[in-house]
């Protein structure tokens, strides 16, 4: 299960979540977000488990937990929208 993690310290890195949702099963990654250009974390991150009941009881657990000093919003992630609509008009005139 892929679990979105929020609300991230810009100081947190990935060994970081992975220790966080190691306590609860097994992990199989975990990523702090970058920003693509400047490198800097952009507050959340991803954490994949494959055991859905272990993944379960880490969202249960975590969410509002305290991480670096950050309450986290811990969640199953959603799929990504397609088209990668950021709103906004696309009318050209």
């Amino acid at each position: 299960m892929n679990i979105y993690v929020g609300n991230l310290s810009y100081q947190a890195k990935d060994e970081d979540l992975r220790e966080a949702f190691e306590a609860h099963g097994e992990v199989a990654s975990a990523a702090v977000i970058k920003d693509r250009f400047s490198g800097e974390a952009k507050g959340f991150g991803f954490v994949e488990m494959p055991k859905q009941a272990e993944a379960e009881a880490a969202i249960k657990a975590l969410n509002g937990a305290q991480l670096k000093g950050r309450p986290l919003t811990v969640n199953m992630a959603r799929p990504k929208k397609e088209g990668g609509d950021r709103g906004g008009s696309r009318r050209r005139f």
